[in-house]
Formats: structure tokens, C-alpha cells, sequence
């Protein structure tokens, strides 16, 4: 393993011994179902209470700004197909260390996401059986999907092909029905027109802010199709493909279910938060039966995005183990699983049992908070990686570069332009200070780790 940034001798390529049992069908699912989980249907919520109308400049923003970052990352892993992913190339690129820190970082925001969607998915289920407590649902989810990543990886993706499906078809009926309420030719309702978006910036650049994060994390997850694609049948062609179409998608769902929502409801909708904005906006618009139904799809996008997350969070730990960046128990693999890191993976949504015990009323928010910015430090990594990376592969293997990110490395900068100044709004602001502050304090950690790891292995 190298112990600079040179590269003579790049990390080692995975999914040798992992199985290969996704096809390209699931792929695609994965790519979209895998994010669309509690930051859209719930922590949305909360940043259209932030933001108002103006949460639809922040996912804009940050559409624009997650599609650059797909662009890179799908560059890289179509020319060095890896279940680390980013982590993996960050390694070659930049040096162990780095992969160890943006590997790990990603592992807690998985591990931690699992907790948030088995949360948002009690809430709904106790909702509907009052008396029943939150935590015991949570628990049965976690039982649940712990015990369908131990089985083949196959059984995951046959799994997350059909609910991503219920949910992308879910999210497009939304978009139609929204749609022809807006235009005034939906029975039963009249044209809004601006009534309800003449208040754009409710409570200034903070609440853009809190918006602007609140978008961001919701984009999260889309990482997890690049690792998935090492148990792909063909990895370069499948992240090649998974990559080129679930950019758009993604962001033609988010955008475009944030503008419905802000010009069909009040902002300041007290329902927008309890019950999500698809939910609000369906109850709005008086369709019968329509805000029930739609919690049964939320309730199925919680679960499947809780699902994805444990797989993605088992495979980026393998990763790391393998490359000698953690314990070598996490690598054992049984059947083509990792069951190991999978059991390791779920630990923390069981330590979210007992959150959503202790502290019911506030758990969701503080967890959501807590990981906020971790998404941004990934996303630098996978820039500053594919800055150094790509020049490398014209040079040496340019038949590699099946997958071109737009006008390098110019967009390559202005993604980086706009991470830092994310950062810089954080940093300005004191609700987002505090977790600007944790989010670089676990980052330096890592790297400190990763850095005194690397200089420990090349010492042997």
C-alpha cells in the first residue's frame, strides 16, 4: 500500500469475492430509490419551514451542485469499478489516509441515515396503531433489514428494484396531479397562481441556509450506486449507465416536487411539517383517500432508503478492511456477504432504538442536524480526487474514460467553489456553526487516524 500520494501501486481493486448478483435493472433503482428516504419525504419538511418558498432556489443549488459531483464520481468508477468507491479513489489519488477519512465519514452518515429512516418510518406506523411506541418499531425495522442484507446480495436488489419503483412512480403521479392543480384544471380546484410565493425569503439567508442544508443531505445516497456496482454484472457498463440517468431524474424529482408543494400550500403550514409536504399537499388539494395512500408510499421509501443504507454502509466497511483501513473481522465474508459488516452496520440503528426511547420528541432533528455536512467533506474528496485522477488516466489508460465529466476540469473548480461556500455560509450562521464544527472535528479525527495508520502500516 502506498504511503503518499504517489500511486505506483494503487489500492487494491474489490469485489473479487463479493458476489455478483445485481443486474443492471437494479442498479438503476438503487441509484434512485436509495436517496429518495426521510430527507425528502420528511426532513424537506423542515426546510420548507425554513426557507418558504425559497427551498426551491436551495434544491436547485444543490441539484446542480450533486449532479457535478455524479458526474466525477462516475468518471472514476466506471474506469476503476470498486465497492469503495469514492473512498477507493481517494486512496489513489490522494493517499490512504484520505480514503480512510472520506470512507469512514461515509460510513457514520450511512449508519446514522439508517437510524433516521427507521424513525421517520415508526412515526408513521404509530400514527396509524396509536399506543404503539415508536422505539418498538424501529427495532422490528432494523430486525427486518438486518436480517435481508445477510441474505444474497441478489435478494437485496429483486428487494429494491420494486419499492424504488413504487416510489419513483409514487413521486411522477405527485408531479402530474401537482401539476394540473396548479394549472387550474384538476377537479374540484382553482389555479393558486403566487398567492402563496410572495413571501420568497421568510426568514432571510439563514433560513436559506437551513434550506440549502436540508436540500443537500436530502441528495445523499446517491454515492451508493457506484459501490453497488462491484456486485454489478458488468460494473463499468452498469455505473456508466446508472450514473448518466439518475442525475436528471433525481433532480427533475426533487426540484420539481418542491415548487408543487411551496405554490399549492402555505409554507408555514403547520402539516408540511408534521405530516411531510407530499402528504400536505394531497390533503390539500382534497383528494379522496390520496394523503393516506401517500403515506403508505412514504412509509415504503423510508424503509427501502433504510435498506439501501445498511447494504451501502456493510460494503464501504468491507472496503475499508480490505485495504488494511479496519478490523479484519468486518472483511469475513459468508456466502458472497460480508454478514460481519452488515451486523457492525446496523449496530448504530439499534443505539437509534434507544434514542427515539430516551428522547422521542427531538431525536430526529438532532440526528439530522448531526450529519448535515458530512455529505460536503465526502463530496470534496471526490473532487479533489478526480482533479488529480483524471489527468492520470489520460495519460495511461485513456480507453478508461468511458464516462467524461463536463468541461474539466472548469466545473471541476466551480464544484469545489461551491462546497467551500457552503461552508463559509455555516460557518456565518450560529444554528449551523455548532455542526459545521462537529462535522470538522470527526473529519480531522479520521484523517489523523487514517494518517497515523498508513505511517504505522509503512513501518512494517
Amino acid at each position: 500500500m502506498p504511503t503518499s500520494t504517489t500511486t505506483e501501486t494503487p489500492p487494491q481493486e474489490e469485489g473479487a469475492s463479493l458476489s455478483h448478483g445485481l443486474k443492471q435493472r437494479h442498479l438503476s433503482m438503487i441509484a434512485l430509490g436509495g436517496v429518495i428516504g426521510a430527507g425528502l419525504f420528511v426532513g424537506s419538511g423542515a426546510g420548507i419551514a425554513a426557507a418558504g418558498p425559497s427551498i426551491v432556489l436551495a434544491y436547485t443549488a444543490s441539484g446542480l451542485l450533486v449532479m457535478l459531483v455524479m458526474r466525477m464520481l462516475g468518471e472514476m468508477s466506471a474506469a476503476y469499478p470498486s465497492s469503495g468507491s469514492f473512498s477507493a479513489h481517494a486512496e489513489r489519488a490522494i493517499g490512504p489516509w484520505a480514503g480512510f477519512a472520506a470512507g469512514w465519514s461515509f460510513w457514520v452518515l450511512l449508519c446514522t441515515a439508517v437510524g433516521l429512516e427507521g424513525i421517520g418510518a415508526a412515526h408513521i406506523v404509530s400514527g396509524w396503531l396509536p399506543g404503539t411506541p415508536e422505539w418498538l418499531w424501529v427495532a422490528l425495522f432494523m430486525v427486518v433489514f438486518c436480517g435481508t442484507n445477510l441474505a444474497a446480495v441478489k435478494n437485496f436488489g429483486e428487494f429494491e428494484f420494486w419499492f424504488a419503483a413504487l416510489k419513483v412512480g409514487a413521486i411522477s403521479l405527485f408531479l402530474i396531479l401537482g401539476a394540473l392543480a396548479i394549472a387550474g384544471v384538476l377537479p374540484g380546484t382553482d389555479a393558486p397562481g403566487t398567492s402563496h410565493l410572495t413571501d420568497f425569503l421568510p426568514h432571510g439567508g439563514n433560513g436559506l441556509i437551513i434550506g440549502l442544508l436540508a436540500s443537500v443531505f436530502a441528495y445523499g445516497g446517491l454515492e451508493t450506486v457506484t459501490i453497488a456496482a462491484a456486485e454489478s454484472e458488468n460494473p463499468v457498463k452498469g455505473v456508466a449507465s446508472a450514473v448518466r440517468t439518475a442525475m436528471w431524474r433525481i433532480a427533475l424529482f426533487y426540484i420539481g416536487s418542491m415548487a408543487v408543494v411551496v405554490t399549492l400550500v402555505p409554507w408555514d403550514s403547520k402539516d408540511v411539517v408534521e405530516n411531510g409536504p407530499y402528504i400536505a399537499t394531497l390533503d390539500h388539494l382534497g383528494i379522496p383517500g390520496a394523503g393516506q395512500l401517500m403515506k403508505v408510499v412514504v412509509l415504503v421509501a423510508l424503509l427501502s432508503a433504510m435498506n439501501a443504507n445498511i447494504y451501502g454502509s456493510s460494503r464501504i466497511a468491507y472496503s475499508l478492511v480490505e485495504r488494511g483501513q479496519g478490523p479484519k473481522v468486518l472483511a469475513k465474508l459468508s456466502g458472497g456477504v460480508p454478514r460481519t459488516a452488515v451486523l457492525t452496520s446496523c449496530f448504530f440503528g439499534f443505539v437509534c432504538v434507544l434514542l427515539s426511547y430516551w428522547r422521542p420528541a427531538d431525536v430526529f432533528p438532532w440526528l439530522l442536524n448531526m450529519i448535515g455536512a458530512v455529505i460536503l467533506v465526502v463530496w470534496i474528496f471526490i473532487a479533489v480526487s478526480q482533479l488529480l485522477l483524471r489527468r492520470r488516466i489520460e495519460r495511461e489508460a485513456p480507453q478508461k474514460l468511458v464516462v467524461r465529466m463536463w468541461a474539466f476540469p472548469w466545473l471541476t473548480w466551480v464544484a469545489l467553489a461551491g462546497m467551500v461556500a457552503i461552508f463559509v455560509l455555516m460557518a456565518r450562521e450560529q444554528d449551523t456553526r455548532v455542526q459545521l464544527y462537529s462535522t470538522g472535528g470527526m473529519t480531522l479525527f479520521l484523517a489523523a487516524v487514517g494518517y497515523a495508520w498508513q505511517r504505522a502500516r509503512a513501518k512494517r
